[in-house]
């Protein structure tokens, strides 16, 4: 027992057997919250069919999820530090394979926004928990950076398989059923789990401050509620009052980490340049990259024409690219440098998103598929190699807290991406001159405009399609230029936070 909670100093500490049977079932983890956060989205208009959400709730439906979760994560990382990573990844498996059920067999709105937040709270324990246990399983460097790396790869094979596997059941299937594929990969995850996985946790963790806990929960929730609300409908008093709200909790957390002996989250991590610079890179790298895919979707099927699943196959290539370079992004590392593998990553990124600058409604799929195979390359490159970084420059003992911040800015980067690059694009759209009598939802969205057109004359119909469709890619290119500039700089500021750091 103790040689799971002390530093590894035998060979059989550090060469578990079955240590790579254990990363396959913290691999399923990652897989299942990847693919659950994706399938909603195509999942949403047969949900909206049958339930009849009004839209404040449809709305809800949607963000609830990761609203919960953006406001858990440090929290339930520090958690599994305190009771047990093994402990807490079980139990919230466990708990997400019967949330699941709640979620497909909703029936009605306020039951189904209950059941996709009780999801989030379980979702929330597994991502910081299987990175924490890929610290504590894997004492080896090269092999911990071989085994961040599968990580990082199945979650960006997660975000492109969800749609695939939602749209197959979509036209075979009823809604629900999208939630239910979590059951059997949750029971072969908890029973392969029990028998392979190490228990670790922090040997001296302190209590769990609750205070710490509400304070880090209000401030994140409602921070990232101002961003989406101000990208949907303009600075508001709700938006503004939410946001005040959120920084003023979130101040008195880190204002409360620094008084308490052993405080929830060591403020002091952010003291190491390698650690902050690894955490940033990875919230303006999100940031830059989550309205362009947000929209990118909208483009393939609303300008282009192709169906869900046409759609999701041709965005594959980004999860190519991200996988394959996932997998060698150690071993380039310690070949070149930290620096400049995730400089290079980033600098990928920012020039794929330049070249999407100058795409157009008949843009063919040979550009657009090599811009997101340069996308995912850099992304997996990147992304890899700030996790290694953050994992390996925090001890073990705290390993949960430090994954649970990578995860906290991964999800903070998202909604900012969508509501900074997100309002770019709807404020470029909505401008987009229209015949006389055009509804006027036709200029809140490309969906509405498409919806609009259904109940205007066939001519009117089509030339205000074809001028909304434009001022969309306009406002998609404009949006990806902004993105391909925050990768850049993002890549700059990489070069100089990261120079000296090793793996």
């Amino acid at each position: 027992m103790t040689s799971t909670l002390q530093p590894a100093t035998t060979t059989e500490a550090v060469k578990r057997p079955d240590r790579w049977l254990a990363l396959s079932v913290l691999v399923l983890a990652v897989l299942l919250v990847a693919v659950d956060a994706t399938v909603l989205g195509l999942a949403t208009p047969y949900i909206s069919e049958d339930l009849h959400p009004t839209g404040t709730q449809l709305l809800w439906i949607g963000d609830v999820y990761s609203f919960v979760i953006a406001g858990l994560l440090v929290s339930m990382g520090s958690l599994g530090d305190r009771v047990g990573r093994k402990r807490i990844l079980l139990g919230g498996a466990t708990a997400f394979g019967l949330i699941s059920v709640l979620n497909a067999y909703a029936t009605s709105p306020e039951m189904m926004i209950a059941a996709r937040a009780l999801l989030g709270v379980a979702g929330a324990t597994l991502m910081p928990a299987t990175l924490a246990l890929i610290r504590n399983l894997f004492h080896d460097p090269r092999e911990r950076s071989l085994a961040v790396g599968v990580w990082g790869a199945t979650a960006s094979a997660g975000t492109a398989v969800g749609p695939i596997v939602g749209g197959f059941l979509l036209e075979h299937f009823w809604w629900g059923s999208v939630f239910l594929i979590n059951l059997p990969v949750m029971v072969v995850l908890v029973l392969v789990g029990l028998k392979t996985l190490p228990e670790s946790r922090n040997p001296d963790p302190g209590p769990w401050d609750l205070m710490s806990v509400a304070l880090s929960l209000i401030g994140m929730i409602a921070v990232v509620y101002a961003v989406k609300e101000a990208a949907s409908h303009g600075p508001t008093r709700e938006s503004l009052t939410a946001a005040v709200l959120g920084v003023a909790a979130l101040y008195g957390f880190v204002r409360r980490q620094l008084t308490l002996p052993r405080p929830l989250l060591d403020m002091r991590l952010f003291r190491r340049r390698g650690f902050s610079g690894a955490v940033l890179a990875d919230m303006l790298t999100v940031l830059g990259m989550s309205g362009l895919v947000f929209f990118l979707s909208q483009y393939l099927q609303l300008v282009q024409g192709r169906r869900p699943l046409e759609a999701a196959l041709a965005e594959l290539p980004a999860a190519v690219g991200a996988v394959a370079a996932g997998l060698v992004a150690g071993r380039a590392a310690r070949r070149f440098s930290v620096r400049a593998v995730v400089t290079g990553g980033l600098a990928a990124i920012g020039l794929a998103l330049g070249a999407l600058t100058l795409i157009d409604a008949g843009t063919g799929y040979p550009v657009l598929g090599a811009a997101l195979l340069v996308v995912g390359v850099g992304a997996g490159f990147s992304f890899t190699v700030t996790a290694d970084v953050i994992l390996s420059s925090v001890p073990r003992e705290q390993a949960g807290a430090a994954s649970a911040v990578s995860e906290t800015a991964y999800e903070l980067g998202a909604a900012l991406g969508i509501a900074v690059l997100g309002s770019i694009v709807t404020g470029v759209y909505r401008g987009f001159p229209s015949p006389p009598g055009t509804p006027e939802g036709a200029h809140e969205s490309l969906g509405g405009a498409v919806e609009a057109a259904s109940r205007m004359p066939a001519a009117d119909a089509q030339t205000m399609l074809t001028s909304a469709r434009e001022a969309f890619v306009n406002g998609l290119s404009v949006a990806s230029g902004v993105g391909a500039a925050i990768l850049l700089a993002t890549a700059a500021a990489a070069w100089y936070l990261l120079r000296g750091q090793r793996l």
